[in-house]
C-alpha cells in the first residue's frame, strides 16, 4: 500500500516532535541519560527512542558519553546555540546601549535557559556604584527581576514547576500563591521588579520578549536601592520604550 502524501507529512511532524522532546530531556540534563531513561521522560517505546536518538547523532546532534551507554547533547547544538546567542545579542546590543544612555545605569539581557536564566550581554553605566554581572552568570528565576519577566510569560503550570523546582533546589521553600500573584502584576504591567530580594540593596526592573525562534528573553535594570526610588519612573518608562522596540524587531 502507497502512503499518502498528508500521512507522510503527518508521520514527519511526529517524528520531528518526538526528537525534540528528547533534545530537550537531556538539556535538562546535562551528564547524560540512559536510552530506557530518556524513554520514560518522553513516554515512548526504548525502540523508538532508540531509533530516533540514532538519527540524532548522525547529525551530531547528540552524541555518548564519555563512559559509554549514555546520551548527552551534541556539539551540533552547541553551535546552533551559540548562533542564535549572538545574532540576539546583535540585534539588542544598540537598544540595550540606547536604554543605558537614557537611564544612565547598567542594562542586562539574560534568557531562558533550563531553570535559570543566562547572562548574554551587559552595558555596564558609568556611575561609580553601579551593578555588575558577568556574561554567563546564572540567575535564578524566583527572586529577580529578569526571571519574574520570563516566569510571566509561560504557562501557569510550567512556571509553577520550575519555581518549585528551584526551590526545592536552593531552598528555603517559597509560597507559589505569593508568587502567582506577583506574576498576576507583572503580566498586567509589563514590567517586574525585585527590590533587595536577590541581591541585599539591589534593586531592579525587568521585562520580557520572545526572539524570532521562540525562545524566552528579559532586559533587565539593576539599580543599588539607594538611587532607585528616584529613577524608578525613568527607569519604567525607558524600558517599556526599549521592550517595544526589540520585540518589533523580532517579528
Amino acid at each position: 500500500m502507497i502512503e499518502t502524501e498528508p500521512a507522510a507529512a503527518r508521520n514527519g511532524i511526529q517524528v520531528i516532535a518526538r526528537a525534540a522532546a528528547i533534545l530537550r530531556v537531556l538539556r535538562q540534563n546535562s551528564t547524560g541519560m540512559s536510552l530506557g531513561q530518556i524513554a520514560e521522560r518522553v513516554e515512548l517505546p526504548r525502540s523508538t527512542v532508540q531509533r530516533i536518538v540514532g538519527a540524532l547523532q548522525e547529525e551530531r546532534l547528540v552524541i555518548a558519553t564519555g563512559s559509554g551507554g549514555g546520551i548527552r547533547l551534541g556539539p551540533e547544538i552547541t553551535a546552533l546555540s551559540e548562533a542564535t546567542r549572538y545574532s540576539v545579542v546583535d540585534a539588542c546590543r544598540q537598544s540595550l546601549s540606547d536604554l543605558s544612555q537614557r537611564v544612565d545605569e547598567t542594562v542586562d539581557l539574560s534568557v531562558l535557559r533550563g531553570t535559570g536564566m543566562i547572562f548574554l550581554d551587559q552595558v555596564p553605566g558609568t556611575h561609580r556604584l553601579r551593578t555588575v554581572s558577568a556574561v554567563g552568570d546564572i540567575f535564578p528565576l524566583t527572586t529577580t527581576a529578569n526571571g519574574r519577566a520570563a516566569l510571566s510569560m509561560i504557562p501557569e503550570d510550567k512556571a509553577r514547576m520550575l519555581a518549585e523546582k528551584e526551590w526545592a533546589r536552593r531552598g528555603p521553600s517559597g509560597n507559589w500563591d505569593d508568587l502567582a500573584r506577583v506574576l498576576e502584576q507583572v503580566r498586567a504591567t509589563g514590567l517586574s521588579y525585585d527590590i533587595d530580594e536577590h541581591t541585599d540593596g539591589i534593586s531592579a526592573i525587568g521585562g520580557g520578549f520572545h526572539d524570532d525562534t521562540g525562545e524566552l528573553h528579559a532586559i533587565s535594570v539593576p539599580i543599588p536601592s539607594s538611587r532607585f526610588p528616584d529613577k524608578k519612573a525613568l527607569v519604567e518608562t525607558a524600558l517599556r520604550d526599549t521592550l517595544d522596540r526589540v520585540r518589533r524587531m523580532m517579528r
